[in-house]
């Protein structure tokens, strides 16, 4: 199935940090990609995240506007919007 493409917008990209803002339309996707560095998200708002992960996994999580988590580096999958309305987050990728 092909979807559209998230909007991926460098903000920052320093010595110690990325920051990129991503914006999805209903049902776009990051394609899959592998984390190089550990990294911080936080929802600009309520995102309904479809996740696709290495063996055929499929997972939904929902991050409410203002929250945020942290992943570690190696992380491996395709971040879909499986929300009906617009969705969009931050990343900071910690150098």
């Amino acid at each position: 199935m092909q979807r559209p493409a998230a909007l991926a917008s460098q903000m920052i990209d320093d010595a110690r940090v990325r920051v990129t803002r991503f914006d999805f339309a209903p049902g776009a996707e990051t394609g899959w990609h592998r984390h190089g560095l550990d990294y911080v998200i936080v929802a600009l708002t309520d995102c309904h995240m479809t996740l696709e992960e290495p063996g055929g996994a499929t997972r939904s999580v929902t991050i409410p506007a203002g929250q945020s988590y942290a992943r570690a580096a190696g992380v491996e999958h395709n971040v879909i919007n499986g929300g009906e309305g617009p969705m969009a987050f931050v990343e900071v990728e910690l150098k």
